[in-house]
């Protein structure tokens, strides 16, 4: 456990939650592997809903939000209830499949650990459509600013190695320091040592943009092809484990 996991200013977060937790994770530049000394931290985790919020009329609240500086400490803290956190598992959403498996942990539970063994029964082989929109996304910001800025190239290389890693191992790996042990991108260290010694919005002052933009096609085609070759499922088979933990999380958490 790293010191940023026994800071008190997080878990001071997860025990002022409205609601019961099944986990909560550190998500974002931490996760990635390139946090900056400026850099936020992302919480993200499952809450759960008291019965009566799900079975009455009135809608209960889904998504609890909560962002600020707490303490010196800029905090982002973004939960789902459990119902719609394991519909977007079952829906090729990566970003939830990195938090569930974040080795970064706040806070955690039996159930939690259940639901990282249901995690690998909802992978498909479409996740990588997931992974190749937010690229784009990425890589358009990174293309409109000037000067550019590294941050939203370091997560076109992210989220495309993600992507590529988990097309050709089944498994999830969100940090990109342990990506580039596989892929040796001599390019990358340097990229990341720019954020990590520097501060949020570091610019690139130098960026050969046409041998990133090489790189973002490469790596492009390299998750199309995965993709074609994957021999994950074409659907996930873990909607029944799903439910069942559901049912049983809502009925020994009667909370009134």
């Amino acid at each position: 456990m790293n010191d940023a996991q026994c800071d008190p200013r997080l878990h001071k977060q997860i025990n002022d939650h409205p609601y019961p937790l099944l986990f909560a994770t550190i998500s974002g530049a931490h996760l990635y592997g390139f946090p900056s000394p400026d850099s936020d931290f992302d919480l993200r985790g499952v809450h759960l809903l008291p019965l009566k919020a799900v079975v009455g009329l009135r809608d209960g609240r889904e998504t609890i939000e909560n962002s600020g500086i707490f303490d010196g400490m800029e905090i982002d803290l973004v939960t789902h209830d459990a119902k719609k956190f394991f519909g977007l598992m079952l829906n090729k959403n990566g970003y939830v499949m990195e938090q569930v498996l974040s080795p970064l942990i706040i806070h955690t539970t039996p159930e939690h650990e259940e639901l990282k063994a249901i995690t690998p029964d909802c992978l498909t082989k479409h996740h990588a459509h997931h992974y190749l929109g937010f690229a784009a996304t990425q890589w358009k910001l990174f293309q409109k600013e000037d000067p550019p800025r590294v941050k939203p190239l370091l997560y076109v290389y992210r989220v495309l190695l993600t992507g590529i890693h988990l097309m050709r191992t089944g498994t999830v790996e969100a940090n990109l320091v342990h990506l580039n042990d596989t892929f040796k991108l001599p390019h990358l260290p340097e990229l990341i040592e720019r954020k990590v010694n520097g501060n949020e919005k570091g610019t690139l002052d130098q960026a050969d943009l046409s041998f990133h933009e090489q790189e973002y096609e490469r790596l492009r085609s390299n998750l199309e092809e995965a993709f074609e070759q994957c021999q994950l499922p074409d659907q996930p088979s873990g909607a029944a484990a799903l439910n069942d933990l559901l049912v049983r999380l809502r009925m020994s958490h009667q909370v009134t």
